[in-house]
């Protein structure tokens, strides 16, 4: 097998692609030989040494992907070699194999592209978690999504349109606009050229959105949360920007609003349970075209260092996938 092998966390230019020793699954694990991974934002971080998990190196990053099960360890007993899996294992997708824990592993339905199903736990596992069960979107609210040409950004278009919620999706060019739009946003706010709280303003007649969704984080979180309704949920799911902001505690505490953090890996963790029932859902929504990733670059695996010069530009719409033969 190959992999892209991080010896020294210090950035993507540190990696090697390499000719490594295929595995050999354990104990309650499968070997997958992946079709296709997707890049997330924390897959930078982690090459970085800036994510909160800091693996050992030498370590072969990717957290999401997808393929064939090729071979099942010791007390295996739902999954079998030949069958189509999706999984989001932290780390070991960009490579041609992985063995991961079968706990990890979702089998993908018949009609579901390895390119989606690469790009589809992470990106939409965590917005299904953050709207629906962190903030509890309900029919007819608001949800303002910063980010939102982005690969969570495109994903909370979807699924705030499918819990039937009114959307205000904000960008930073008039071309990430017009993708938003495309994909059912009732509205747009290209945040590079003019007021974000002002737009707010006119958008919701002074009212304010009932949820913010942000992985942007930086110099936007404030005036928002500044613009939020009353009751509203401002959900932290990331920091795109790079900048962790700093809110002043008055301004949950006038607004009667609540700061949710979301953190799927960790609720997936602890409430498999819940989080399965939810990846059924999405993937019920899937299935009546409801939700679908938006994927603007598919490389060869090989081409990582690219993919990674993509995501650092921050010019990809939706997502970055990278693709095995």
């Amino acid at each position: 097998m190959h992999a892209w092998i991080c010896e020294d966390p210090v950035g993507p230019q540190a990696l090697t692609w390499k000719e490594v020793p295929t595995p050999s699954p354990g104990k309650g694990e499968v070997l997958v030989s992946i079709k296709a991974a997707s890049l997330n934002f924390p897959d930078l971080l982690i090459v970085q040494g800036k994510y909160q998990m800091k693996p050992q190196p030498p370590f072969v990053p990717g957290a999401e992907f997808a393929g064939v099960v090729e071979a099942v360890g010791e007390g295996v007993a739902s999954l079998k070699p030949g069958m189509a899996v999706a999984t989001f294992a932290g780390l070991g997708g960009f490579a041609t194999h992985a063995c991961v824990p079968q706990a990890v592993v979702m089998p993908v339905p018949p009609g579901f592209p390895f390119a989606d199903a690469a790009a589809f736990l992470c990106t939409y596992g965590t917005t299904y978690h953050a709207l629906i069960d962190r903030a509890s979107l309900k029919a007819g609210e608001t949800v303002l999504v910063l980010g939102a040409a982005g690969g969570v950004g495109t994903a909370a278009i979807q699924i705030a349109k499918a819990a039937g919620a009114t959307v205000i999706a904000a960008a930073s060019s008039d071309e990430k606009c017009a993708l938003c739009r495309q994909l059912g946003a009732d509205a747009t706010i290209n945040y590079s050229r003019s007021n974000i709280r002002d737009e707010i303003k006119t958008l919701t007649g002074g009212r304010g959105p009932d949820v913010v969704y942000d992985p942007v984080g930086g110099d936007l979180a404030e005036p928002v949360f500044r613009s939020i309704a009353w009751r509203g949920r401002y959900l932290v799911i990331g920091f795109a920007q790079g900048q962790i902001p700093a809110l002043p505690l008055n301004l949950p505490l006038l607004k009667g609003a609540s700061i949710v953090g979301v953190f799927w890996g960790e609720f997936a963790r602890r409430e498999p349970q819940h989080n399965a029932a939810a990846l059924a859902q999405l993937a019920t929504w899937y299935g009546e075209g409801k939700v679908k990733p938006v994927i603007e670059h598919q490389l060869p695996m090989q081409e990582l260092p690219r993919a990674f010069e993509l995501m650092a530009s921050r010019q990809v719409r939706g997502k970055v996938v990278l693709t095995n033969p």
